[in-house]
């Protein structure tokens, strides 16, 4: 392939209609969700779908910008790019407004920018750019340090609007990792402490509520089972292991157990300190706990009952009645998939859930048949944020994930989050096109 070749030829189409196809499927669920049980004016622009059309039209336009511009003008930008979006970070915290308990919006009269969206294409990239110059050395504890800061500072930043789920999508980044060499170990270490996460959740407390110390809940309980359990693998250790491994064994032993209660008291103590009480009922709710609060699962309540209602071919567009009443909040943005729901049936939203595989899939294919090293890690790191906005919004909808804002990528309302999107996926398809000439 030359490069003198038009650009139309060598972008990949299927990912460029179902981009397209989302934002479509976003306007027409977006006037449902927002006109009520009134006529939609498409083009009206102080209208929620006449401001997300116009917001389509800016997205198509940047991801033409995008495509135009040459692939190594992204590789050589990176550190800049990063850069830039770690001072805007900075700067949101200063001087931005807030909405919905979120110092995360720059205000520019009617127009609010959100720079959180865009920082995630600034990471990726810095993220593709420092593992392609590490030779696949990113078991290299230098190179993994140096990885994990990129993503950590950031969403440490972003932790301080406070914006939890954004924080989660910069998580999702450790399948780009794992494919670049991480140590599956750190997968099941990850596993593990989702599982102490779910245990201090439910049980309310941590080691250092232990009876002695004052324990007022079951957590007690728990935490000397794992103690018998770690004495006793103490003991047995002699029984089944050679000896020359026997003290390495009891060190891993003591390892993970000082690990597990550590960890267990942090996230008590974020529980208790950090997180705000409407969080914290969110987190609660999930699991079924009782928190005092009758409406504190009004969201995922409705939430549930207008997918549900939707039966198998749903009540066609404009005729739901729980998305026309507004009975869910922000069901424009966070809770879009409740529209499809209800107003499209199971039909619909099983479709929407296999394009939204079809994509996932198409990048990982796009990803592979890479000759460079940046491009193919910078497709796992696109596919890994799509896959962690949608696997949470979906899941929030459903009840199986907390109530942490966050929008379905392409289909939700809001500029930031589409223009950011389709610059993240835009750059993507123009290092592909160049895929027989890139070789950084």
């Amino acid at each position: 392939m030359r490069r003198s070749a038009p650009i139309l030829q060598r972008i990949d189409w299927l990912t460029s209609g179902l981009m397209i196809t989302f934002m479509a499927l976003g306007l027409f669920n977006i006037a449902s969700a927002t006109s009520g049980a009134e006529a939609v004016d498409w083009f009206a622009l102080d209208s929620k779908v006449g401001k997300q059309f116009i917001w389509v039209l800016i997205a198509l336009g940047v991801a033409a910008i995008t495509l135009i511009v040459e692939g190594e003008f992204f590789i050589r930008t990176t550190v800049i790019h990063y850069t830039v979006n770690v001072l805007l970070l900075l700067a949101v915290l200063v001087i931005g407004k807030t909405v919905g308990g979120a110092k995360s919006w720059f205000g520019f009269g009617s127009v609010s920018l959100q720079p959180s969206e865009f920082a995630k294409t600034g990471t990726a990239l810095m993220l593709a750019w420092l593992l392609s110059r590490s030779d696949g050395k990113i078991r290299n504890a230098k190179v993994l340090v140096q990885s994990v800061l990129i993503v950590c500072i950031p969403a440490a930043l972003i932790m301080l609007q406070p914006d939890a789920g954004t924080v989660l999508v910069f998580g999702g980044l450790i399948f780009a990792f794992y494919r670049e060499g991480l140590s599956g170990n750190v997968l099941i270490a990850v596993f593990c402490a989702l599982l102490i996460l779910i245990a201090t959740i439910l049980t309310g407390a941590s080691f250092f509520d232990y009876p002695l110390l004052g324990m007022q809940s079951s957590i007690g309980w728990l935490w000397m089972i794992l103690t018998a359990l770690g004495i006793l693998i103490w003991q047995l250790v002699p029984g089944w292991v050679v000896p020359r491994n026997r003290k390495r064994v009891r060190r891993a032993t003591i390892i993970c157990l000082a690990s597990t209660l550590v960890f267990s008291a942090g996230i008590h103590s974020s529980l208790e300190g950090v997180l705000k009480p409407h969080q914290k009922e969110r987190i609660y709710v999930l699991f079924g706990m009782d928190v005092g609060n009758p409406d504190a699962d009004y969201n995922i309540r409705h939430a549930k009952a207008a997918v549900s209602s939707g039966g198998l071919t749903g009540k066609g567009f404009l005729h739901g009645p729980m998305t026309a009443y507004g009975f869910v909040p922000e069901q424009e943005t966070d809770f879009i998939f409740c529209t499809i729901g209800e107003e499209w049936g199971f039909a619909g939203s099983a479709l929407t859930v296999f394009l939204y595989t079809l994509l996932l899939l198409r990048i990982l294919v796009i990803a592979e048949r890479q000759r460079s090293d940046f491009t193919r890690i910078y497709g796992y790191a696109v596919a890994s944020i799509l896959f962690m906005h949608f696997l949470i919004n979906v899941g929030m909808v459903l009840g199986l994930a907390p109530v942490i804002g966050i929008p379905l990528p392409f289909v939700s309302a809001g500029g930031s989050s589409l223009v950011g999107f389709t610059l993240l996926v835009s750059i993507l398809l123009r290092l592909d096109a160049e895929r027989s000439y890139i070789l950084r």
